[in-house]
């Protein structure tokens, strides 16, 4: 926040102006990247937005004025210095520190919830849905900035892609809210078989001593700022390594492979500008597989949630099975290096 506070003061200072009738340098200039959405329809489309959290809050979830109104600011204040950061990393380094940040907006949250005398289960279900809200807040900006960057390539203007994503938000909201339904009633989020939710784990495992009368473990957080800053001193990405740290073995294996792959590609030749082409290619193909897993495993819990459950659980645990799922993971591996090496200097 401290160092996207220039960009925050600009972005205050642009829509002050644009709101109160300045204009702004660029305002008389009718250039395509230059034209916006109004700043009106903007800030009224937040304050619907915001309307509509505060019912929320406090119809569903904590009963009590005061607490819905905590609520809100805190969304309000916290969403909007996130965002600007979140922004300003995918316009610069292409990533999005959203887990980061969402435990951050956990704590704070959690921590300020406390104090005003919301704790136990429903400060907990609070804390969660405030890092929820603010959590697809910065999913949002980094993905729309991602958006606005394409649009700029291909010659967009960003009016139009301002308004357009508007519905997109609405069917996509609407979408995973049934998805989240159908996953739930297929496969559940607790219990023995229960969907896999190492980052919900670690949320939950956050804001639990800080809403109950266990002591947090202070030590261990500053341990872990500790070790994030060497690496950050040493050039490793200190979110990846977090990663490594917390997710479960079926899920590190091949991100341990990934990472294979990606040195491997990237190290055959001194050309960097070749060896960046080949780490990008392999890297659209590698998100290319997890949005197609991801896709395939809505469709499977579809089939499943209608009656259709054509997986035999004997069979997967054979001999055989295992054979089959190591040669196509050797398969997949083969054609992640193959694919990759293919790529050509820009």
């Amino acid at each position: 926040i401290i160092r996207s506070s220039k960009i925050i003061g600009g972005a205050f200072k642009l829509a002050a102006n644009e709101l109160f009738g300045k204009k702004s340098e660029n305002g008389n200039n009718h250039v395509r990247w230059q034209t916006d959405i109004k700043m009106t329809f903007n800030v009224s489309l937040i304050a619907l937005s915001a309307l509509m959290i505060f019912i929320f809050f406090y119809a569903g979830v904590v009963f009590n004025l005061s607490h819905a109104i905590i609520g809100l600011l805190i969304v309000l204040i916290v969403a909007f210095l996130f965002t600007t950061v979140a922004a300003n990393a995918i316009a610069i380094v292409g990533t999005n520190p959203i887990s980061g940040m969402t435990l951050m907006t956990l704590i704070l949250s959690s921590f300020i919830l406390v104090r005003v005398g919301l704790t136990g289960a429903s400060g907990m279900v609070s804390a969660l849905l405030i890092g929820g809200v603010v959590c697809t807040a910065l999913s949002m900006a980094g993905g729309f900035i991602t958006d606005l960057k394409i649009g700029y390539w291909l010659g967009s203007t960003p009016k139009k892609q301002e308004s357009w994503k508007f519905l997109g938000v609405l069917v996509s909201a609407a979408t995973v809210g049934g998805v989240i339904y159908i996953l739930n009633q297929t496969y559940g989020f607790k219990g023995p078989n229960a969907m896999v939710a190492p980052q919900a784990n670690a949320m939950a495992a956050v804001i639990q001593p800080l809403m109950s009368d266990i002591p947090a473990p202070w030590i261990l957080y500053l341990v872990g700022a500790c070790i994030s800053l060497i690496l950050v001193m040493v050039n490793i990405s200190p979110l990846a390594f977090a990663l490594g740290m917390y997710i479960p073995q079926e899920l590190n294996t091949p991100l341990l492979f990934g990472g294979i792959v990606a040195w491997y590609v990237t190290s055959r030749t001194k050309n960097e500008k070749l060896n960046n082409a080949r780490f990008q290619r392999g890297t659209l193909i590698a998100s290319g597989f997890i949005a197609g897993g991801s896709l395939f495993g809505v469709v499977n819990a579809l089939l499943k949630f209608g009656g259709f459950d054509w997986f035999n659980a004997h069979w997967a645990e054979s001999k055989g099975a295992e054979i089959l799922g190591l040669g196509m993971f050797i398969m997949l591996f083969a054609y992640i290096l193959w694919d990759s090496m293919r790529a050509k200097e820009e």
